[in-house]
């Protein structure tokens, strides 16, 4: 059974409960006025109608307040109970008692429906109105579960989703690492191919070519180390720009992160403060019904949340629904 259906019964229970007392109460004002007024003196006759009117007053506030202490969830302890059924009872003797006086047995019995009816009917509304209190408590924790069950689910699939575009991009950049001194040992290794091959052709020529080559060779060297130590320059720099481009992701990351915990936290606070017994600024009812909206709530739920009517919330709705644009801190007052 859904929060709809749960309501619909809780006011059928309601209507049905109110037709029986003030039909009750209808039945015995007319009972027991002509019992006052034969036991009263005649100058008093027009104060007849007070007594019945007083204990039926008086069954209205036990009724009343057994359905306002049942939706909330609490007892009132054992003068309630003591009420109730001193009310009950006397409303029972009065309207019984024409008849008793009489030994009129069958005026006895059906003069004793409507009390009767009344005491049961208040005893069962009461045990039903707190088994409805107990399944709508029920059914809110289960909502209240489901919800946060469903926001852990989502920060997960983020976080998965996070970890393998890191993974990708560590992984692009260390092919890329691999590719660029795969060709610096490639370029290497030709170097000296073409070295040894000149090496291996100047020992061929004259003492004078020997010196000359000596010198060339030297100054070959110098440029192949001029040449690595400008490679080991261009690697240092690469690798430290990739670490700060690591770092960079990991700090976006978490702002991120935080920014998405510190939205489901206010939007958590914003839907357990309950129904609104005032209505709300219009700053925060606005945060309450972005709130409910995001958390997938009906719009009958919001209003209760925020105090604003229906159609207002409705209005809300759509606007997120047409433009969905990032959510609006909420107010500080909103996580007190």
């Amino acid at each position: 059974m859904n929060d709809s259906q749960i309501r619909s019964a809780e006011r059928a229970l309601s209507v049905g409960m109110w037709l029986i007392v003030f039909g009750a109460m209808l039945y015995s004002v007319l009972t027991v006025t002509p019992l006052m007024a034969a036991h009263t003196p005649n100058a008093w006759d027009w104060t007849a109608p007070i007594l019945p009117l007083v204990v039926d007053a008086a069954v209205v506030i036990v009724v009343r307040l057994d359905s306002a202490l049942a939706r909330l969830g609490g007892r009132g302890g054992r003068w309630p109970i003591v009420l109730r059924w001193m009310t009950g009872g006397m409303t029972l003797a009065l309207n019984v008692g024409d008849s008793a006086l009489l030994r009129d047995m069958v005026g006895v019995a059906v003069h004793g429906v409507a009390p009767l009816l009344l005491i049961v009917t208040a005893e069962t509304g009461l045990a039903y109105r707190r088994a409805i209190a107990a399944a709508v408590t029920a059914l809110e924790t289960r909502q209240r579960d489901e919800r946060e069950a469903a926001r852990k689910a989502a920060a997960e699939r983020v976080e998965a989703a996070d970890r393998r575009a890191r993974e990708q991009r560590d992984h692009e950049a260390q092919v890329a690492r691999e590719q660029r001194e795969h060709e610096a040992r490639l370029a290497r290794e030709q170097a000296e191919r073409e070295e040894r091959a000149r090496r291996e052709e100047r020992e061929h020529t004259e003492a004078r070519e020997r010196q000359e080559r000596a010198e060339r060779e030297r100054r070959d060297q110098e440029r192949e180390q001029q040449q690595r130590e400008h490679e080991r320059r261009e690697r240092e720099a690469a690798e430290r720009r990739e670490h700060e481009r690591q770092q960079r992701i990991e700090r976006e990351r978490r702002e991120r992160q935080e920014r998405t915990e510190r939205a489901a936290r206010e939007r958590a606070a914003l839907l357990a403060a309950g129904p609104a017994t005032e209505k709300q600024p219009e700053e925060r009812a606005r945060a309450t019904a972005r709130a409910a909206f995001e958390a997938g709530l009906p719009v009958r739920t919001a209003a209760e949340l925020t105090g604003w009517s229906t159609g207002w919330v409705s209005s809300r709705y759509q606007e997120l629904r047409d433009n969905p644009t990032p959510a609006p801190r909420v107010l500080e007052g909103a996580t007190s």
